[in-house]
């Protein structure tokens, strides 16, 4: 057994009932620390790390809202990565949890929430769902984040990636990916978002082509030079 499979374990026994007699860390102490990304639900504050049977000191914690990861080079793999290279961190878990706020929301109920804080919808970018990764199923925001992460050029090959679902009341843990057994196989590449592309450029109309005015006489029309003042002749008065 190896220390997510043991994790999970003890967690699923402890959920059920059982009393804890041991922390899965002390199986595996060279196994630490290990890193995990949650969402900002501040209900998660009460389970975590006591839920996955470590201490703090073998526990790095990246939260981000919806435990959302949008590319494999967005900004939050950016600081998964660092975990990895500067703080030691030897495995990756993405952890979604049951009941997500940022799965429940409405695009026209977010517009909502963001002109009540003052923020009008032409302030907003116009792909919302794109910019703030909202999602649709817990499940497959999880399998996602794993995705990209497993994707990313900054994530060394043998790192595991776990993916995991938390139910907010309880704190049972629950398998979506065993990082495990993905080592062995190729990261799935998910679709690029194609962008459209701008439209041909309108052509311009040929000029006009203008002939000065003609008189009734049939003769051009040209444009008397403006008469500068003191050097206007006198007009002769007409007889009557």
């Amino acid at each position: 057994m190896r220390p997510f499979e043991a994790i999970v374990a003890w967690n699923q026994r402890v959920t059920g009932g059982a009393t804890p007699t041991s922390w899965p860390a002390d199986e595996f102490p060279d196994a630490f620390p290990i890193i995990a990304l949650t969402c900002i639900d501040v209900r998660l504050n009460a389970h975590f790390p006591n839920v996955l049977g470590v201490r703090p000191e073998q526990f790095i914690w990246l939260r981000n809202a919806g435990n959302v990861i949008t590319s494999p080079e967005s900004s939050t793999l950016r600081s998964l990565a660092l975990a990895c290279a500067v703080k030691g961190g030897r495995e990756i878990a993405i952890i979604g949890h049951s009941d997500c706020g940022v799965r429940k929301i409405s695009t026209t109920e977010l517009i909502d929430r963001f002109r009540a804080l003052g923020v009008p919808r032409e302030k907003l970018p116009a792909d919302l769902v794109g910019f703030f990764g909202t999602f649709a199923s817990e499940r497959q925001n999880v399998i996602r984040g794993v995705e990209f992460t497993r994707q990313s050029p900054f994530i060394g090959p043998r790192v595991p990636v776990h993916g995991l679902l938390i139910d907010t009341p309880t704190g049972r843990l629950e398998w979506v990916v065993n990082g495990y057994a993905a080592l062995d196989q190729p990261a799935v590449t998910l679709p690029a978002v194609e962008e459209s592309a701008p439209p041909p450029p309108t052509p311009e109309p040929p000029p006009l082509e203008t002939k000065p005015p003609r008189t009734k006489a049939g003769r051009p029309f040209l444009p008397q030079p403006p008469v500068l003042p003191g050097l206007a002749r006198a007009r002769k008065p007409r007889p009557n």
